[in-house]
Parts: structure tokens; sequence; C-alpha cells
């Protein structure tokens, strides 16, 4: 899970409290995506960061390149834009949606497996890991050929290794230690 700075924590706070106040939390998610999505795209993240270009046409093109944001995302945006923080939006859409989560119940669980999981495979190791959880589950998928098959499933600090990697691995340190051999 990527590392969120403490000003985007900050800023991510502010708004999510605008957001659950007036009701517009779902509102605020799909304007902040579309911002992300923008910036993730060179040309427009260099003319929307560069201190290079005037602070008005960076919010000018802001207004063009998304026409339909909400006033209090643009209020946002602007302020971004004013303080040289706009790289930081990422971040705060990740806590954003980290704190969105947190208020609906949802947990997201980074899996790993050898191949990339089907529909039915995912749906189904979803539904085991929300019962285990007791939330809903949110997965964010990796693929890592070196665990063999299996999975590694990571829910917040704690790690669960059912990889045949992981088994072998433990295997091999009960093996060297004599421990559980008769």
């Amino acid at each position: 899970m990527a590392r969120i700075s403490g000003s985007a924590r900050r800023y991510a706070a502010a708004i999510f409290e605008i957001a659950r106040e007036t009701s517009s939390i779902d509102a605020w998610l799909a304007d902040l995506t579309r911002l992300v999505d923008l910036l993730l795209v060179p040309e427009a993240e260099q003319a929307l960061t560069s201190p290079a270009v005037p602070e008005a046409e960076r919010i000018a093109a802001v207004h063009r390149l998304l026409p339909g944001l909400s006033r209090p995302v643009l209020a946002f945006v602007e302020i971004l834009i004013r303080r040289g923080r706009l790289e930081l939006l990422p971040e705060v859409l990740l806590d954003f949606q980290r704190r969105v989560d947190e208020l609906r119940g949802v947990v997201t669980v980074e899996v790993t497996t050898a191949v990339p999981l089907g529909s039915d495979e995912a749906r189904l190791l979803s539904e085991r890991l929300s019962r285990y959880t007791g939330k809903q589950v949110r997965l964010e998928p990796h693929v890592d050929p070196t665990i063999i098959g299996g999975v590694i499933a990571r829910i917040g600090d704690e790690l669960i290794d059912d990889s045949v990697r992981g088994r072998l691995d433990r295997l091999r340190r009960r093996l060297e230690g004599g421990v559980g051999i008769a």
C-alpha cells in the first residue's frame, strides 16, 4: 500500500468531513478520481503542476479539461494549485477512499497469486475473506509467479500466506530445525 504524507492526510480529512456533512461522498470520490486520472496523463500533469505555467492558466485548464466538477471540488483544487500542492492529489484520493471504506465497513485486501485470478476465483476469494474479516472486501490483486501457487493475502498488518512457496518454506524450516520429525 502506498505511503501517504501527513499533508495529504490533513487535506483528505478536511474534504472527507465536508463530503460527509453535505452527503456528497460519492460525488467527491468521482470528481477526485477524474482529477487523478487527468494527472496520469504526462502532458496534463506537467501543465497543471508546473510553476512555469501561471496559476490562473492552470486553474482555467482544470475548468476546461474537466467540465462538470462540483464547486466544492473545484475550490479544493484551486487551493492545491495556489499552494503548489496539486501533486498530492493521488495521495489525498487514497486517504479519502480509505476513510470512505472505513465508514462503509469495507476493507481492502492485497492479494498475491501466481497467475491472475479469474472472475469466479476472485468472487470466491472475496466471499471467504469477507467471512474471515466480517467486512465487505475489495481485492487489490497482484501477480507474482514466484509463489508457485496458492494465495498470499495482506489485510492491514496481517499476512495470510497460503502460497505453495510459503508452505515449502515452512516445511524446510521444520526439517532444518528437526521440529515435528519423529
